[in-house]
């Protein structure tokens, strides 16, 4: 198979109007993108998914476990295939960036938490995708590291058990049920930081967990003390001590401690970075419900204060208008990036004049303007704008045609408007295969003509 006629199959794998029967066809091909991109794609039919679980080849079922886009009731139906390797990938499951993912059945996760191999039992509980429901029965599972999953389902736990897993056997048990009650309990928060060592988690205690007057002192005493400056038990007199740090990124973190009045904060010495990643706040993403804190923090003259609120959905609208024309060009990024209903023209603005790599993927938004760019667009100099007239419904089959001959033919050849006509002339472009293979409009016939011209078995 030469270059174009690959190009175009793999276009064909990803075309979302690709019917069953060539979907089947290209399974056939022993193409290892292809196969993977069908594995990948929503809404596959269901001879598809199949003829995928039916493969002899481990690695594509292994690759359908993964999928974040497959129905999870038919990625559920590989609990029963042969191969350890696919139960294995089933519990790990999709991990997609920023994506959301629909867990698999409970059914699914209780056989898997049954698994004999132990591998997969631990893979399955330290997902985040099983639901609390789920989790909430291995309190009392002979495994430990079942039993210490069981503590994220806290709230679903009766009195008797949380009782029974703060005084379990196991340590781990022990530590991450104490996880869930360290916030009241001053006690455990000190055994906890004691007890977990160099881990990861001792920030997170000393972030949230509440201290003792005498602890407090101990930890402020110590090097960089950043995530107790945080605390919100932390004594006031032991705030003001940490506000003059001579660490500026201590004093960053006490500006923006909660129960700071606009005053308080102005008086401390520290800078928000225009191009500093600042996690959201805890205390603000706590209460992403709560309205009235979300305008207080939306209107602060604190930056970091700003960029939390941008990120919660229950923000009000006045609040997105005026987080919208924020000086700080991250909380206007954050906003388009994070709430649900950002400002059309703040989407459409960042795109034009931002130079962060997160605006190119700000047209996926489904706010992102259409009517009346090609009127503003169509005829820019600029091949980048001009490509945002693709994007209005109201262009006209003469105008797509036109910039399909003008530097925009990879773009306009896409476009399921485009004529017939235009788009078989494009395909008997030996260089456009693979970009017009890709169109929704491409008819069944060509698309099995191609694959005829690839030798892909019928």
């Amino acid at each position: 198979m030469d270059d174009h006629l690959d190009a175009a199959v793999r276009a064909l794998s990803w075309n979302p109007s690709t019917p069953a029967g060539v979907l089947l066809r290209l399974l056939k091909l022993d193409h290892r993108d292809v196969r993977w991109t069908i594995t990948q794609r929503a809404d596959l039919p269901l001879e598809v998914v199949d003829a995928i679980l039916a493969d002899p080849e481990t690695k594509l079922r292994q690759e359908f476990a993964f999928s974040a886009a497959a129905d999870p009731a038919q990625r559920a139906r590989l609990i029963d295939d042969p191969h350890l390797k696919v139960h294995l990938a089933l519990a790990i499951g999709p991990t997609p960036y920023r994506g959301r993912v629909e867990p698999l059945p409970d059914w699914a996760y209780e056989r898997l938490l049954k698994h004999p191999d132990e591998r997969i039992r631990h893979e399955t509980v330290v997902s985040y995708l099983v639901p609390a429901r789920v989790l909430a029965g291995l309190a009392d599972h002979p495994d430990s590291a079942l039993r210490a999953a069981s503590c994220r389902a806290w709230e679903e736990l009766p009195d008797t058990t949380r009782e029974l897993l703060l005084r379990d056997d196991d340590l781990k048990v022990r530590q991450a049920a104490a996880m869930q009650v360290c916030r009241e309990d001053a006690d455990r928060t000190e055994w906890l930081v004691e007890s977990l060592g160099r881990s990861h988690l001792v920030g997170q205690v000393l972030r949230t967990g509440r201290l003792s007057r005498e602890f407090a002192e101990h930890r402020v005493a110590q090097p960089r003390p950043v995530s107790v400056a945080a605390n919100p038990s932390l004594p006031p007199d032991l705030v003001q001590r940490l506000a003059v740090d001579p660490d500026p990124h201590i004093r960053l973190v006490v500006s923006a401690r909660p129960e700071l009045t606009e005053a308080e904060r102005a008086a401390i010495d520290y800078t928000v970075e225009p191009e500093a990643r600042l996690d959201t706040l805890d205390w603000v993403w706590d209460a992403r419900e709560d309205v009235d804190l979300l305008r207080r923090c939306a209107t602060s003259a604190h930056s970091w204060l700003r960029r939390s609120a941008a990120v919660c959905p229950a923000l009000p609208p006045d609040m997105v208008e005026l987080l919208a024309q924020d000086e700080d060009f991250a909380v206007r990024l954050l906003l388009c990036e994070f709430h649900p209903e950002p400002p059309p023209e703040l989407l459409l603005d960042l795109y034009l004049h931002g130079s962060h790599r997160a605006v190119e993927m700000l047209t996926s938004k489904p706010g992102f303007p259409s009517a009346g760019l090609a009127a503003r667009f169509l005829d820019s100099p600029d091949p980048r704008r001009r490509g945002l007239a693709l994007r209005d419904p109201a262009l006209t089959p003469d105008d797509l045609d036109r910039l399909s001959r003008e530097g925009l033919r990879g773009s306009a050849a896409r476009d399921p408007r485009l004529p017939l006509a235009r788009i078989r002339e494009l395909l008997a472009d030996p260089d456009m295969l693979g970009t017009v293979a890709g169109n929704p409009a491409l008819p069944a016939e060509d698309m099995h003509r191609l694959l005829d011209a690839a030798g892909v078995p019928a």
